[in-house]
């Protein structure tokens, strides 16, 4: 994050933008990408309680949206000021910007490295604390037994043996995200689904819809600051209300009826000819258009095995960043040939089929899947408190 901010404010060749636009990490659409994403969501499952889960991801996502919105106000009312009231040209006022983004990248590395050892899984915290009860047991065992205790030993049943070894992985596959059987179907129908949405969001991007009010209706960059800390703002307190229906409704139902609804006035905002008709359907899509955001998380947290949390959420960020990088190549061609609408028509499109494609495939499969998530995590605490005694 630093390194790709740092060479977007000294770089001037377009290949060397580029490629640092596509090696670091500059999301165009305002949302964190790259690895980030999956590795905190992972964090906050390790640390939270099953059922403290969707209100937790709640305020994750909540102020995650809180910092994007500050900083669209901030970067809007920065340029307006540099480039209208001192004077500066465009481009020196973005590389400002950009400047002010990397050293936001190194106070975010200064925070990762405070973190605790907590924040490990549940599989490494439990071969932790092994290797420590057999530090202490062989510090404590006498060099000697006695009677008592060799007689105590006879009729305690020894460990089961260590299990072997497992094959050897090559280097090709040691790069693949290791998950079981059971769970690739899951992971695979999840990838398609979000590629689906992801792919849609790619096609009407915050920096595309930013251009098109600033293209279409002329509005200064200090007024879209404005505007966008609005809705950004409104779709983070929409987020509260979603963790309370994700309890009473699930994650899965409320995933879908909190999306859908948006996403119907995300493929009308290309319509209206008037700024204050478009300005009203960017707020209504607003509204709900992130309440599937905590209950998301919390759903990919518990359909999956605890130890494979990483790597499938990995997997899926992977293939949604993958897929969202797609759509405004598409959406490029059709603002060329002014046709701004069709993208907004497909955008919406697409995310509603995804929202249809949940309701198929996992409507009941997160109950299902929640409860043996369950039983499994009570097992593995369980397991780790005897090996803490």
């Amino acid at each position: 994050m630093a390194g790709s901010g740092a060479v977007f404010a000294l770089a001037g060749s377009y290949w060397v933008l580029l490629a640092a636009a596509v090696v670091g990490v500059v999301s165009p659409s305002g949302n964190e990408i790259g690895p980030f994403r999956a590795v905190e969501e992972s964090i906050v499952a390790q640390l939270t309680d099953p059922d403290r889960r969707s209100d937790v991801y709640a305020w994750y996502s909540l102020l995650g949206l809180v910092g994007a919105a500050c900083g669209s106000m901030t970067c809007g009312w920065v340029l307006q000021h540099l480039t209208g009231t001192l004077g500066w040209g465009s481009m020196r006022a973005y590389r400002a910007v950009y400047v002010g983004y990397a050293v936001l990248g190194l106070v975010k590395l200064a925070l990762t490295a405070l973190l605790s050892h907590e924040v490990e899984s549940e599989k490494k915290q439990l071969q932790k604390q092994q290797r420590e009860r057999q530090e202490r047991d062989g510090e404590t065992r006498p060099l000697l037994g006695n009677e008592a205790g060799d007689a105590e030993a006879s009729t305690t049943p020894p460990p089961p043996p260590p299990p072997p070894p497992g094959p050897k992985k090559g280097w090709l596959r040691a790069l693949v995200p290791d998950i079981s059987k059971e769970s690739v179907p899951v992971v695979i129908t999840l990838c398609l689904l979000f590629a689906l949405d992801s792919f849609g969001s790619g096609l009407a991007p915050l920096s595309w819809i930013t251009y098109y009010f600033k293209s279409v209706f002329k509005v200064e960059e200090g007024t879209l600051g404005s505007i966008f800390f609005v809705t950004q703002t409104i779709a983070a307190l929409s987020m509260l209300v979603a963790s309370s229906l994700a309890k009473r409704f699930g994650n899965v139902n409320t995933m879908i009826f909190t999306h859908l609804p948006s996403q119907i006035f995300r493929a009308l905002l290309g319509v209206p000819t008037n700024l204050h008709l478009a300005l009203a359907l960017l707020i209504l899509n607003a509204s709900t258009q992130s309440m599937d955001t905590g209950p998301r998380s919390a759903f990919l947290a518990a359909i999956v095995l605890p130890a494979e949390r990483t790597a499938v959420m990995g997997t899926v960020n992977v293939v949604r960043t993958t897929a969202q990088s797609l759509g405004p190549l598409l959406t490029g061609v059709l603002v060329g040939r002014d046709l701004f609408w069709v993208s907004f028509a497909c955008s919406g499109g697409l995310k509603m089929l995804y929202d249809l494609g949940l309701l198929a495939f996992f409507k009941e499969k997160e109950r299902e899947r929640g409860r043996e998530r369950g039983e499994e995590e009570r097992r593995v605490e369980r397991v780790g408190g005897q090996a803490g005694v």
